[in-house]
């Protein structure tokens, strides 16, 4: 993702007040429901469709989220609840209706698989800015004649399954455009990328996210299907009562 790319050094600005203009752009919805198709594509290019739907509830110290299988029948009803906690480990439940058990998914296990696809349960959980340290100052790209912010941010919890991100904020609008996630190795695992973003009540949303591992050479696609933002869900909402 850097060829063809210039750099200037001239209005940099931190790291960190980019990454926070950027969580603003995309900030404010209160609570949401979605329903996606996520799709899996392997190696050899076979494809295997999912459809989910997404809620979230916006906090202070950290957004909630559930997100329910609907398709395919043999993970319809799957669940998995996330409670992000800023400046501390992030809660997170899986229920497998098959077993009708809820499952913890430990701190130390956030950097697994997500159901089979290239998102970690870390992907899935928010990406608040204050989650990450960021040691530079934000350069100025240019790629395909688009100006944009190279912001480097380092996780803050020592489970997560990444080293660094580069992540790649465009200068015009302050939104997220596409990212380089590196393991612990320091080695390039994936690439993200966010599209379709859409304005929604003053609220900016994505509405396609891919992502690339760039190990295995396995793709992951999430893909809104349609979007409510302000849809009154509360607290009980995503408490561990709604997991079974």
């Amino acid at each position: 993702m850097h060829v063809n790319c210039t750099v200037s050094t001239k209005w940099q600005r931190g790291g960190k007040e980019v990454a926070k203009l950027a969580y603003e752009q995309i900030s404010g919805y209160q609570s949401s429901i979605s329903r996606t198709t996520m799709v899996l594509k392997n190696a050899q290019g076979d494809e295997n469709i999912r459809k989910l739907e997404i809620k979230k509830l916006e906090g202070k110290n950290g957004d909630r989220s559930l997100l329910v299988f609907l398709y395919p029948n043999d993970l319809k009803d799957t669940k998995l609840l996330s409670h992000e906690m800023i400046g501390s480990d992030d809660k997170q439940w899986l229920y497998l209706p098959a077993l009708k058990r809820v499952k913890r998914i430990s701190s130390r296990n956030k950097s697994g698989s997500f159901m089979g696809s290239e998102f970690s349960y870390e992907d899935i959980s928010s990406q608040n800015y204050k989650n990450y340290i960021y040691p530079k100052n934000a350069k100025i790209i240019t790629k395909d004649g688009i100006k944009y912010f190279e912001v480097l941010r380092l996780p803050k919890d020592k489970y997560s399954g990444y080293s660094k991100q580069m992540v790649y904020i465009d200068t015009k609008e302050n939104l997220a455009r596409f990212g380089e996630y590196f393991d612990k190795q320091g080695r390039l695992l994936k690439k993200i990328v966010f599209e379709n973003y859409v304005l929604i009540d003053s609220v900016y949303r994505t509405h396609k996210i891919i992502i690339k591992n760039v190990q295995n050479n396995k793709e992951s696609t999430l893909t809104w299907d349609s979007d409510t933002i302000r849809a009154g869900l509360g607290k009980k909402d995503f408490s561990k009562r709604v997991l079974q």
